[in-house]
């Protein structure tokens, strides 16, 4: 009589091969690395020049210094008062941002977002740099620990990005009205438009968006509006990488558009005004 084994293995399979995939595994980290290094240097370079940031005469306000609420920025600029006292806090100053009150919340918001995550621990911790690559870290406590705890407030950190959402959308709006009370329409207005359009479609595409819009319901059938609002957010969501990405970049466009007009690189087209 024959008899068979069915005990389990006695483990995984000793591979000493970091990975047996032969492709360009690495690619894709690598120019995420590339890509987020790139724009942090350029942002982080730009928020602490504390300059070149509104064009009086058309009202363009960098989304990177709104809301200006530094005592040292140009009135025009301060839609929502001064009161951060740049003149009293001597050196330290150069170390704040004009607009100190909001861009710590998008940061934590753009850090805690679920894909950025997954972009920033393949590219820079290699946690796992890809799939079926092994990991040189040799223990893994996942985001249960300290700081990575923190990623656990994403939700709230997207209710003061819907804010600061509509602040910048206040922002293109008032870059309509011209300082002698006419309105004004030029190419600058058109990437104001185009930057806050796609940054509320990046924020509505947040999974935490999705939750809130659908969750906690057992019928979508008894809630017909909820429902509507869900598919749409998760069209969105199911682009959240691209949005992710192509925000970023019309970022860096917008303040780059005004740093050149505000140094007189070049000039404004206009279309009206």
């Amino acid at each position: 009589m024959t008899t068979t084994s069915s005990a389990p293995a006695a483990g995984r399979a000793a591979i000493a091969a970091r990975t047996l995939r032969t492709d360009r595994w690495w690619f894709p980290p690598a120019i995420q690395a590339v890509g987020l290094t790139a724009w942090v240097a350029y942002a982080t370079f730009r928020v602490f020049q504390q300059g070149h940031y509104f064009v009086e005469q058309y009202n363009y306000l960098t989304p990177f210094y709104s809301p200006c609420i530094s005592t040292k920025c140009v009135d025009d600029a301060s839609h929502f008062g001064q009161f951060l006292p740049y003149e009293s806090l001597g050196f330290a100053a150069k170390l704040i941002p004009f607009a100190a009150l909001t861009l710590p919340f998008l940061l934590l918001f753009r850090l805690t977002c679920y894909y950025y995550r997954k972009a920033y621990y393949r590219a820079f911790w290699m946690s796992p740099p890809a799939c079926a690559v092994t990991e040189p870290h040799a223990t893994y406590s996942g985001e249960t620990r300290f700081p990575l705890l923190f990623q656990n407030f994403h939700r709230y950190f997207f209710y003061a990005a819907v804010l600061i959402s509509l602040i910048n959308t206040w922002d293109a709006i008032y870059a309509h009205h011209l300082h002698d009370g006419g309105f004004g329409l030029g190419l600058g207005n058109v990437i104001l438009w185009v930057n806050v359009i796609l940054l509320w479609a990046y924020t509505a595409s947040c999974h935490s968006c999705r939750s809130i819009i659908g969750g906690k319901l057992n019928h979508f059938s008894k809630h017909p509006l909820r429902y509507k609002l869900w598919q749409k957010v998760s069209f969105l969501n199911g682009h959240h990488m691209f949005l992710a990405w192509i925000t970023l970049g019309t970022l860096a466009l917008t303040d780059f558009y005004i740093l050149g007009l505000s140094a007189g690189w070049f000039s404004d087209p206009r279309l009206i005004g």
